[in-house]
């Protein structure tokens, strides 16, 4: 063995583990997503594409629906550098509008239908989107409809549940639990989705560039007020093909063309964007579109529809895991599972696997890394309590939390830190925070986790306070500052304690101004409900006498968390 060779061993050990015919030097190819989707609609034409209640399409279909969209939306000035905003559940508009406006030049800026009023106004004006689209339902529709005019907002398209055809009751039915149809103002403001469905000879450009950014991903990082990853068509192109080198080499016989991929998970998370929208429709997979996580639903689909992959996060899992009906359901048609967004204790997955007799695999990422990371390898080499192995081109070592320069060696927590095609150009218009986010080339993810000898990533803690729950990022500064806004409070600490159901949820300590009146957590979250997503709301609700604080004078989590951890363990 060459010097180099031994060098490369010792930075990489997790090669060794890799599951046969998988590379981590295999080439990563990049590529713009408009020539990803359109590819995938030449060579899987006939393919079904999407399986949504009373709707299906094949590839060929989809491919038109795509292209109208693009041309009408250039009609109404989507080009490049133009961004359009998704404020889209889980319905058939949303992937026609993210191709459609990719296709169109513009980038994609996602926006989670859970966002809170003040949330969602400062998506709108940070990203400088011109353009949105939604549904008409409540309160999708108004919630947006009073942003425009902040920043360069000047018109929303709205969708209805008819926009494809005439509504199948199934299709209603699904739309209907989104919330109530509401119709829709008629303002020349207020574009209908149905009319950008309408043939158009306007041209569309030619593919970006791969180096261009493709949407607008928001997250906190760690902490604070959410910022926008910057997400180029190479970023996402190379986590799709990181993900199929993996899968490949893992052998579960998942193959283009012929699989079906339950697809609940929110698309306008970075999760189910990137692992089974975009990778789906490169393979050519038919996505099994459900509005939103029902059990019930979910296990007559699998027992119906027979999905071959079903990805979750944990909460999913543990909700099938305990279902009284779950034993009765044949789980033989699914190939792979997967879980991410959260991490996955062992006394959730061993009772899925008993029940369903398929692994479980795990995965880390994040926003910023689009989001390939770790995965786990779906053979005896798993550990337990690892997320899994650095994918194919990805680069992972562990940093001192002090000194990012530094690599620790295996087994030491530091500072998990990131480095391969798949990582974001940096922050939307923060120039500080993406210098701040990067050292020599690596990302600082802000988790704490250790490599084993063997190359497995164990993720140990979060280096700041950011809340994981049921798969979505909560950041207490947040909620802090809009309890602060009750005339009661003097002081407030937020931090996560453990939740059975989420993982975790936030739970808020409380001083008192003189004179003011104890409420109950029902009120406080009533008083919170337009200010922050119902994900975000307290759980836990306890006042004290006084706050811990520093020796300088700062609120100090610290002591509560130490205080908290034995009622949690």
């Amino acid at each position: 063995m060459s010097i180099l060779d031994a060098t490369a061993a010792t930075r990489r050990p997790w090669e060794k583990f890799y599951p046969p015919g998988v590379d981590w030097h295999a080439p990563i190819r990049t590529q713009p997503l408009t020539r990803l989707v359109d590819q995938a609609v030449a060579r899987f034409a006939d393919h079904p594409f999407l399986d949504f209640p009373g709707l299906a399409w094949r590839y060929r279909e989809f491919g038109v629906l795509i292209d109208r969209v693009a041309r009408r939306l250039a009609d109404l000035g989507v080009g490049p550098g133009v961004g359009v905003g998704l404020y889209l559940p889980n319905v058939p508009h949303f992937p026609v509008a993210f191709f459609a406006v990719l296709k169109a030049g513009g980038r994609v800026v996602n926006m989670s239908p859970l966002d809170a009023d003040r949330e969602l106004r400062h998506k709108v004006i940070d990203s400088e989107i011109r353009l949105a689209i939604t549904l008409a339902a409540d309160p999708l529709y108004p919630k947006l409809a009073a942003q425009l005019g902040a920043g360069g907002l000047g018109r929303i398209v709205v969708g209805t549940p008819d926009d494809f055809g005439a509504p199948d009751p199934r299709t209603s039915a699904a739309y209907a639990r989104l919330g109530g149809a509401l119709p829709i103002v008629d303002d020349p403001r207020h574009v209908r989705f149905a009319d950008l469905l309408r043939p158009s000879m306007t041209a569309l450009p030619p593919d970006p560039p791969t180096d261009e950014v493709a949407l607008l991903q928001y997250t906190g990082g760690t902490t604070g007020v959410p910022k926008a990853a910057m997400l180029t068509h190479a970023n996402l192109s190379a986590a799709v093909e990181m993900y199929d080198l993996w899968n490949r080499g893992n052998d579960v016989g998942m193959m283009p063309g012929r699989e079906r991929v339950m697809l609940v998970l929110p698309l306008f998370h970075i999760y189910a964007l990137t692992t089974l929208l975009l990778r789906g429709t490169h393979n050519g997979y038919c996505l099994i579109l459900r509005p939103r996580f029902d059990v019930d639903d979910i296990l007559a689909d699998i027992a119906t529809v027979r999905p071959t992959q079903f990805s979750g996060v944990p909460t999913m899992f543990r909700a099938i895991a305990n279902h009284p009906r779950a034993a009765t359901v044949d789980f033989s048609s699914l190939k792979i599972c997967n879980t991410g967004g959260a991490p996955l204790p062992a006394e959730l997955r061993e009772p899925f696997e008993r029940l369903s007799g398929r692994m479980l695999a795990e995965g880390w990422g994040m926003t910023e890394t689009a989001p390939a990371g770790a995965n786990s390898p779906v053979n005896a080499s798993r550990r337990p309590g690892a997320t899994g192995l650095p994918l194919p081109g990805v680069d992972i070592e562990i940093r001192d939390l002090d000194d990012p320069a530094r690599r620790l060696p295996a087994g030491e927590k530091g500072e998990i830190c990131v480095r391969g095609k798949n990582v974001m150009k940096g922050y939307w218009k923060q120039p500080e925070a993406t210098s701040e986010a990067f050292h020599d080339g690596f990302l600082r993810t802000g988790d704490i986790g250790y490599l084993d000898t063997d190359g497995f990533l164990f993720l140990v803690d979060r280096k700041k306070d950011m809340i994981l729950s049921g798969g979505y990022n909560v950041y207490p500064r947040m909620i802090e500052e809009a309890i602060y806004e009750h005339p009661g409070v003097l002081e407030v600490i937020v931090i996560g304690i453990a939740d059975d159901y989420r993982g975790q949820s936030a739970k808020a300590f409380v001083t008192l101004r003189a004179g003011a009146a104890p409420f109950s957590l029902e009120t406080l979250r009533g008083f919170l409900a337009d200010k922050l997503g119902r994900h975000e709301l307290p759980t836990v609700l306890e006042f004290r006498d006084a706050l811990p604080k520093t020796a300088v004078g700062k609120l100090s989590k610290k002591i509560l968390m130490e205080e908290e951890r034995p009622r949690q363990s």
